[in-house]
């Protein structure tokens, strides 16, 4: 299955605080990696990220609004801004999966905590599964993947082979 995606963050995305053009996000020719997290998480996501902020610089960030703010903020870096989660964030991320435009899910999410958007959650989890994206849901599988030598090369997934009855 030849997969071109024709939409999407390569071609410019509303964020939550307005119209981003294709000048706005002059990212580099990296991998383009998503980062979530609930509100408990975010500070260990942003630990994360500063902690990682190099090999960061190095890719295209994309995040649901407020983390995108406090990433954009600390690291001092470009991030394409989605929805926040329970406002659509979530779904628009999934669109972006299904699309082929994301290479990695880097999504700390609260296992003691139930969320209002807990559907929408669920459906992002399950459309990076299908769609064999990475995905990271704590400190030590995101270090991990960013660290292993498949990140950093050429690698590209494999995208499913779905029958044509779907």
């Amino acid at each position: 299955m030849d997969f071109v995606p024709d939409w999407g963050a390569r071609t410019g995305l509303p964020a939550a605080d307005g119209q981003l053009t294709d000048g706005q996000f002059a990212g580099p020719a990296g991998k383009h990696l998503v980062l979530v997290a609930h509100d408990n998480k975010k500070p260990d996501l942003l630990e994360w990220a500063t902690h990682n902020r190099n090999v960061l610089s190095e890719h295209h960030i994309y995040a649901t609004g407020s983390t995108g703010r406090l990433i954009q903020d600390q690291l001092q870096l470009p991030v394409r801004r989605f929805l926040s989660g329970p406002l659509g964030g979530d779904q628009q991320i999934g669109a972006y999966i299904a699309q082929g435009e994301i290479d990695l899910l880097v999504f700390f999410w609260d296992p003691l905590e139930q969320q209002p958007h807990d559907p929408d959650v669920k459906a992002l989890l399950r459309i990076a599964t299908l769609w064999n994206i990475a995905i990271a849901s704590n400190r030590t599988t995101a270090d991990m993947i960013i660290t292993s030598p498949l990140f950093a090369s050429g690698y590209r997934r494999t995208p499913p082979a779905f029958s044509p009855n779907l």
